[in-house]
């Protein structure tokens, strides 16, 4: 089959319900146009040449000169990572003079040799594809005879440069490339910081074919595209025999799967597309092949419309995960590729109301709707798969849909020097980051989606979309080759001819009915609607009440450890300033009391994962005052006392003054100019209720506490909530906030250089600009635990460590062992963790190698949740840590 014809779908347009006026459509494109000038000029003016733009901070973000974010940085070269990413970008919006600078400007100062590690799979389709996107584009425009005459190939021969210093990745006896590579020494051991990595995501290693086989075919030389052939063949020879699907992580030695979870989002999206894409681009039926006969398994064991839950690869029939990460968003587009329309509209539909719900999609969600993982780093995929259904249904819904998706990023992540990521949808707190894939990728698809055929500068049906959106000519099929592929053919046995059908539907059949996609869409509207309600504890059936409850614990009350001794519960304080609790159940007195002791740790670990986040979830710091106008939001974390700002529907608005001392553990001696303010302090050397008589007294309406421990921030340390100092509290009744260092750095920034700043406290940051949005549902803004723990049976051992360290010690009186409360030598403030972090006390380098080397454990044949012991439910909830940490070093 031709590849052309699977784009013969986009064509297929038919026009059902009322359609969007041209002109509505041409502001909305017009729109586009103008949000993205406001985040390239913003990212050419403040950050290049760095690789990315600091939206809050309105600087460049320099690898090495910026506290590590970890795997997320191996997407950082030095080299313009944003400009290059970009390029295709700006000949599709019409910036052909733009372009000519931009390519200009990569020729000129962008360099390749960089003594430094990156990620091969984020190099590959970020940096190769947007050098050959650009080629693409800059050939184009020459052959056009109006621009770009004094191109000759200089950005090909780049991609080649790349390409080489990316090969030594793929040394391995499988094929499959090691995750990272150092640009100048190519991988060569510790010395050079790569080549002792065991493990790899499939999307990274199966997500290399379309730039390296497009990159072989513009250049004659066959070596890139065997490379990534032979890595593709040799996950398809690994993935599960019975199953057909393919697991998260695989070791690139030996081809065992590592974690054995499948689904179509992080660590394994991107390969199932390149699949079915390199069918279109390459034309080999085989790829066409495996992909449907992955598919087919996908629709079989994973699709359960409208969502897509993660499965065991041996055990296919059983769930891995109860929630859904964002980044599989991108399927229903790729369905639209397929042809399978109606489980896309019920996908995209879900999403779309989560969307609504949230504003954006949180990095991942529960199958009840709420959020999981809060983040959104303005992630594309969902524009993109909004853009396909639209090609495919011609439904002006989808415009409306593309609508939402632009009032929202303007909205709530619009600031003055760019879009600023999410740090957590609930609160509507920023991160200070503007990944390069919002440039190339968010705005292409926006602006084909509200575009006409006349506003394009050439025929997006002649090419195909990489991962990262970058447009490579289908004519590569056709091009010259220098010599045939190897490739470990499928066998006859294997071809499956039904595999092949609906691979290219008339969509008019599909569609006979107008109200079609309509009909699919409403009974999951009213599914996500109705999903607010919160779960009721479970009580298990005919069995009382344990004699302790873990939330009335207290470590110095003698009866309680008394208590805690007969249950087999044994306390041990760490030297890392964390307590362990240990259960041995046959130390317990009786078997009742083992039980009694199971239940007890069961209750402390549900309290240790839930209690923050259900009472006491992250609050917003909103600056309002010119030039922000409330578009810059920081994540602070609350206090136990004094005003809730959940309990108020405005919160509290005022301008910022630094206290005088600026510890605040003293009677404030700047009290006129504090009187009516919002007092800045800084933590230490006293108790942070101190702190709060002291700036009250002084006619405060609120505070910040700033960390003074320098480079601390959000981005890496778990926020904690405010402890009282073990007595009464009631007098206070302004609300105080925290701030890590780099947070509470932005706001000090901005008070030195526009001197009068206003602030405003709240549960949720409020409409930018506009009056004060209206409360949402409580959904919204709850979150959700990792995992759910269900009631255990006598275990011989089980372990709970509390962390303990992230902040000042407790006083006697309030010695409390409990998730929310954490300690450290010095007597200053006594602090609790909002989100609990599994061995946050440790340095992060120790506590991700831990993490690295845990391995994935699989469910047990008896499904009765009561043979489950707390080891492995607590390995269950790290497990689930390491996922959000996995995802990140996947597709981040």
């Amino acid at each position: 089959m031709p590849p052309v014809l699977l784009l013969m779908l986009y064509g297929a347009l038919c026009s059902f319900g009322t359609a969007m006026l041209r002109e509505e459509k041409n502001k909305l494109r017009n729109q586009v146009v103008e949000m993205f000038d406001h985040a390239y000029q913003n990212y050419m003016d403040h950050a290049y040449p760095a690789d990315e733009l600091m939206p809050l901070t309105c600087r460049g973000r320099v690898r090495g000169l910026e506290p590590s974010r970890g795997d997320v940085d191996d997407a950082l070269g030095k080299f313009s990572l944003t400009l290059i990413d970009t390029l295709d970008t700006l000949v599709l919006l019409n910036k052909t003079t733009e372009f000519e600078a931009a390519v200009r400007r990569v020729l000129s100062d962008v360099r390749l040799d960089n003594d430094i590690v990156v990620s091969v799979f984020e190099t590959n389709i970020r940096v190769l594809g947007g050098l050959l996107g650009g080629h693409s584009m800059a050939v184009m425009l020459k052959e056009g005879r109006q621009h770009m005459q004094w191109y000759q190939d200089e950005l090909l021969n780049m991609a080649k440069d790349l390409g080489l210093r990316l090969l030594p990745a793929f040394n391995t006896s499988s094929g499959l490339p090691y995750p990272r590579v150092n640009l100048k020494h190519g991988v060569r051991g510790p010395e050079t910081r790569t080549g002792t990595e065991t493990d790899t995501c499939t999307a990274c290693a199966g997500t290399m074919i379309l730039e390296f086989a497009a990159l072989s075919r513009f250049t004659g030389d066959p070596v890139f595209e065997e490379h990534a052939r032979r890595a593709l063949d040799f996950l398809w020879e690994k993935r599960q025999r019975n199953s057909n699907l393919v697991g998260t992580t695989i070791n690139i030695h030996s081809g065992e799967w590592v974690r054995r979870d499948s689904g179509v989002g992080a660590g394994i999206d991107s390969y199932y597309e390149y699949l079915l894409k390199a069918y279109v681009l390459l034309g080999d039926d085989e790829f066409l092949q495996r992909f449907n006969t992955h598919y087919a398994s996908i629709m079989k064991y994973i699709s359960q419309p409208p969502l897509l839950l993660d499965v065991h690869i041996h055990k296919p029939l059983l769930p891995a995960r109860t929630w859904m990460d964002s980044l599989l968003a991108f399927f229903p587009g790729l369905q639209v590729l397929k042809g399978d329309i109606r489980p896309a509209i019920e996908t995209h539909e879900m999403l779309y109301q989560v969307t609504k719900k949230h504003n954006f999609l949180p990095e991942a969600f529960t199958t009840d709707f709420r959020v999981h993982w809060a983040q959104h780093p303005l992630r594309p995929e969902f524009a993109e798969s909004t853009y396909f259904l639209y090609k495919a249904t011609g439904d002006p819904y989808y415009l409306e849909a593309g609508r939402t998706i632009l009032d929202n990023l303007n909205r709530f992540a619009r600031v003055p020097c760019g879009f600023a990521a999410m740090k957590d949808v609930r609160t509507g707190s920023h991160e200070d980051r503007m990944d390069s894939f919002f440039l190339a990728e968010m705005f292409k698809y926006l602006f084909l989606l509200f575009a006409e055929t006349d506003d394009l500068p050439f025929d997006v049906e002649d090419y195909v979309f990489t991962t990262e959106a970058h447009l490579l000519p289908l004519s590569l099929s056709t091009s010259p080759y220098s010599s045939p592929i190897a490739s470990n053919r499928t066998t006859d046995e294997e071809l499956d001819d039904s595999n092949f059908d609906w691979t290219c539907p008339n969509t008019r059949l599909l569609f006979p009915d107008p109200a079609f996609p309509r009909n699919l869409r409403e009974p999951i509207r009213g599914v996500v609607d109705k999903s607010c309600p919160r779960p009721a504890p479970y009580r298990e059936p005919g069995m009382g009440r344990p004699p302790l409850r873990a939330q009335d614990f207290m470590a110095n009350n003698p009866e309680h450890l008394e208590l805690l001794r007969r249950m087999g519960v044994s306390l041990i304080h760490l030297k890392d300033g964390r307590v362990q609790l240990v259960q041995h159940a046959t130390q317990a007195v009786s078997a009742v009391a083992a039980e009694d002791g199971v239940r007890f740790m069961q209750e402390m670990m549900e309290l240790s994962s839930q209690q923050q986040k259900e009472q006491l979830p992250p609050r917003a710091i909103q600056i309002v005052s010119h030039p922000f106008f409330g578009r810059v939001v920081l994540t602070a974390g609350p206090a136990q006392f004094g005003t809730d700002l959940s309990k108020s529907a405005t919160g509290v608005r005022g301008f910022v003054t630094v206290a005088e001392p600026y510890r605040g553990c003293s009677e404030i001696t700047n009290a006129e100019y504090v009187q009516g303010h919002i007092a800045l302090l800084q933590r230490g050397q006293c108790m942070f209720a101190e702190k709060a008589r002291h700036i009250q007294k002084a006619g405060a309406i609120g505070g910040i506490v700033i960390d003074d421990n320098e480079g601390s921030s959000s981005d890496t340390a778990p926020l904690f909530q405010m402890a009282g100092d073990g007595r009464s509290t009631d007098d206070i009744t302004l609300p105080l906030l925290f701030l890590f260092h780099k947070e509470g750095n932005i706001l000090l920034e901005a008070l030195k250089e526009y001197r009068e700043v206003e602030v405003l406290l709240s549960d949720k940051a409020r409409d930018r600009g506009v009056d004060v949005q209206e409360a949402e549902e409580d959904c919204q803004t709850e979150a959700t635990t990792p995992t759910s723990f269900e009631p255990v049976s006598q275990s011989q051992i089980s372990t709970v460590e509390l962390d303990e360290s992230a902040a000042e010690e407790v006083s006697p009186a309030q010695e409390e062992i409990s998730p929310a409360t954490t300690a450290e030598e010095a007597p200053q403030e006594e602090v609790s963790p909002v989100e609990q972090q599994a061995d946050s006390a440790q340095p992060k380098e120790e506590r991700d190698e831990k993490r690295d080397s845990e391995e994935t454990k699989e469910p047990r044949d008896d499904t009765d949740s009561n043979s489950q012991s707390v080891d492995e439910m607590l390995a269950d909830w790290r497990e689930d840590l390491e996922a959000f940490r996995q995802m990140e070093k996947d597709e981040l």
